[in-house]
């Protein structure tokens, strides 16, 4: 059988000649292999490879907390293994003598390997609570507003994580799907751990073909597939809490909600009605109302609101609408508008977020035990929500508020990250950079010299999953992966595991984080527990040898259509949510409890910092849509083909609609200048129908690159949009990204600002 690997965008059979990665073919039971599978060869021998550890100048000259201003501009010495890991031992005894573990930070946010084992944040952390513990961050930069709010509304994050109600529910029972954000099936290319099988594009066409209707509620036409024939909605971005609180009240004041359900199943509706009608502010969310915020028409709010109530629907968010200002609002009205509806828990009926945000999350895959490396318990308690890294770097000391906890932002003064580039997906750049140059000494491990590790102190090699042995798996497909090494580390790289043990050796903390096992002891130690656990719901597992041997372990589907909140429907007595109320909570007690102005009690419309009914839309009249990439993952491989190929001129596209082009005397094709007060980038212009009037649209993952890395707030020339973007939380009660809120203006540029060779920032040898 042929060898395979495994990534986060498929399962591949790698080809090697003369000890180099040459090709790659996708796994032979994948119906729907990602074209980013094309980018990983050139990737794993692309010259950005960190070919040798590698420490700053500065840091070398000053020590630890010195010349911490020349972070991302200062130039690298390289040096042996045994020296770069003395000096971080050092580091490390120095800082935990000092101010004690709580001033280590160990972010480690990235999707790293696909593997299971050497996995870059969990090998982290777990040498990090061997020596006495580290600060970590809750929740992800995808759905942290999403799934606090899921937790406390519905008492669990599955609507938001998955399994939601599965395509072959809604193929088999569906009318009528309402997708709210769209589904963009780019981002389903990818899921954590790696599918081996990528069945969302052949799920929707059995859907279109089975007679299902579409609707496409987006500013951008092509987040829904053109075979979908969707009708077109297109509010302004950051709109749709207003849109959905419209449609509610359509429901409502025209008797077509079922109240059945929302008397057995729902507490609070009489709350959440109170305020469609507008008892505590004055202000019914009439069809009219919501019509003045969303820019869709009221006639239009209340023919689909009825259409829903007439067929089978299905309502789905992507997860991108809840990385916005407030994003919580948003998916707890569309709760609420299902619940109105009535149909949740029946086949084909209900809600789901992120169908068309990751592969996997509505497959009909029998739950069952992945292979993991498990973590060590951290004697440290303190953490940050994840997309608050800026905040707590910039004040130490100062107490925050997150999900009804009062805390403070520890001092952290060592930042260690493995394998995650936050200078790609944390917003406001420039921002960040201030931010990053407060502690005294920033570590990254990493393959490739992003942008992070430009601004680190130390840099360390990492290997990729071609260089080592693993096992790839994920909850949402049904393959576990033996992932077989296929060439030798490029360059002095290392696997995490190993470098982490030599200097958990150094600190006395060897036998803790390693517990005597070696790669191959601890590849057949998780598998042989995974197999454990699925021996006690009868499954019938191979031994590790034979799996190693035979390459792949293909699990059984699930043998009916899976159907969210099914057994809750049946009774739900007998299987309640587990909510205080048992029930779905359209108006919570104890998020009202909470008293946060910015997170009411129930789904609520609050004006977003940024958007086009801003005043400060006057200054900045486009609002900025940054979607995930076609390309690649986030900002992996950004220098690899796929991901070059979607670019023009080596330059991010922009899409702008023809009559904001015009306005501007802006061609397509033209290099443009996209600004506000917090920085500014180049892109190139795409004029298309596709996109509504006042918005703009740009894929996120390019490598931040500044035209002056000397100068602060220089201008990026790459098209990293998260110069732009407002660093601020959702609100205080899950503190999530706002990356879609974000007013900016376009001119066309006419400057030097050449595409050069990305900059690998290394002393030249003697």
């Amino acid at each position: 059988m042929a060898m395979l690997n495994s990534s986060h965008w498929g399962a591949f059979v790698p080809l090697v000649k003369d000890g180099v990665l040459t090709n790659v073919t996708p796994f032979a039971g994948d119906p729907d292999p990602s074209p980013i599978l094309r980018s990983i060869p050139g990737a794993v021998h692309d010259a950005t490879r960190i070919a040798r550890p590698a420490v700053r100048r500065g840091w070398l000259e000053g020590g630890a907390g010195r010349h911490r201003e020349r972070r991302g501009r200062d130039t690298f010495v390289e040096m042996g293994w045994d020296e770069v890991l003395d000096l971080l031992a050092a580091e490390f005894r120095r800082v935990i003598g000092e101010h004690g573990n709580e001033a280590i930070f160990g972010g480690s946010y990235g999707w790293s390997s696909a593997g299971r084992f050497h996995h870059a944040k969990t090998q982290l952390q777990r040498f990090l609570a061997a020596i006495g513990g580290y600060v970590g961050a809750v929740n992800t930069y995808s759905n942290a507003a999403g799934m606090v709010l899921a937790e406390r509304v519905l008492g669990s994050g599955q609507a938001m994580g998955g399994p939601c109600t599965s395509w072959r529910s809604i193929a088999q029972s569906s009318e009528l799907v309402v997708m709210f954000g769209g589904l963009p099936v780019r981002n389903t290319q990818v899921t954590p751990g790696g599918p081996a099988e990528h069945t969302t594009m052949r799920n929707l066409r059995r859907a279109r073909e089975a007679g299902v209707a579409f609707v496409n509620i987006s500013p951008v036409r092509e987040d829904a597939p053109g075979f979908l024939d969707a009708d077109w909605l297109a509010p302004r971005p950051n709109t749709d809490t207003a849109l959905l609180l419209g449609l509610c009240h359509t429901l409502m004041e025209e008797g077509l909600h079922d109240r059945a359900f929302l008397d057995r199943y729902c507490e609070g509706y009489r709350h959440f009605a109170a305020y469609l009608r507008g008892e505590p502010d004055g202000t019914a969310k009439t069809a009219e109302w919501a019509s003045g915020i969303c820019g869709i028409g009221a006639e239009a709010i209340r023919g689909l609101a009825r259409r829903m109530v007439r067929q089978r629907t299905m309502l789905l968010m992507t997860w991108s609408l809840q990385r916005a200002d407030h994003g919580e609002q948003p998916c707890w009205a569309l709760i609420a508008l299902a619940s109105m509806l009535g149909q949740i828990g029946l086949p084909g009926g209900g809600f789901g977020f992120g169908l068309g945000s990751m592969e996997g999350i509505a497959g009909n895959v029998r739950p069952f035990p992945t292979p993991a490396l498990p973590l060590l318990p951290n004697a440290v308690k303190s953490f940050i929500p994840v997309a608050r890294i800026a905040d707590m770097l910039l004040h130490p000391g100062e107490p925050f508020q997150f999900n009804g906890q009062d805390l403070v932002y520890p001092d952290i003064r060592l930042v260690c990250w493995w394998g995650g580039n936050p200078f790609h997906h944390h917003q406001d750049i420039n921002r960040l950079i201030r931010a990053w140059r407060r502690p005294d000494t920033v570590v990254v491990a990493d393959c490739w010299w992003t942008a992070t590790a430009k601004h680190a102190d130390i840099v360390l090699p990492a290997t990729t999953t071609l260089e080592r042995n693993d096992i790839g798996a994920t909850s949402r497909d049904r393959h576990v992966i033996a992932m077989k090494k296929a060439i030798e580390p490029v360059g002095h790289a290392r696997h995490d595991f190993d470098m982490l043990a030599d200097l958990a050796a150094r600190l006395g903390a060897a036998g803790r984080f390693t517990e005597g096992r070696d790669e191959a002891a601890w590849l057949r130690h998780i598998y042989e527990t995974a197999r454990e656990r699925a021996a006690r719901s009868q499954r019938h597992w191979p031994d590790f040898s034979s799996f190693w041997e035979q390459g792949h372990l293909a699990l059984e589907e699930a043998e009916r259509p899976f159907i969210l909140y099914e057994d809750f429907r049946r009774d739900p007595e007998a299987a309640p949510l587990p909510t205080p109320s048992g029930r779905i909570e359209l108006f919570s007690k104890t998020v009202a409890g909470f008293g946060y102005e910015d997170c009411p009690g129930h789904p609520a419309w609050i004006e977003p910092a940024e958007w086009l009914g801003a005043e400060k839309a006057a200054r900045f009249p486009l609002h900025m849509l940054s979607s995930q990439p076609k390309g690649r993952l986030h900002a992996q491989m950004d220098m690899a083909v796929a991901s070059q190929e979607e670019k023009i001129g080596g330059r991010e596209p922009i899409r702008l609609n023809p009559a904001d082009a015009a306005s501007r005397n802006i061609a397509d094709g033209a290099t443009v200048r996209v600004f506000n007060e917090r920085g500014a980038m180049l892109a190139v212009a795409v004029v298309t129908p596709a996109i509504r009037q006042g918005v703009v649209q740009i894929a996120t993952g390019a490598w931040y690159d500044p035209a002056d890395p000397a100068t602060d707030g220089s201008l990026e020339k790459h098209g990293n949009p998260n110069v732009l973007t407002l660093d601020k939380g959702t609100s205080r009660l899950a503190q999530g990204p706002i990356a879609q809120t974000a007013l900016v203006e376009i001119e066309p540029f006419h400057g030097e600002a050449g595409i050069t060779a990305y900059r690998v920032p290394l002393e030249a040898s003697a």
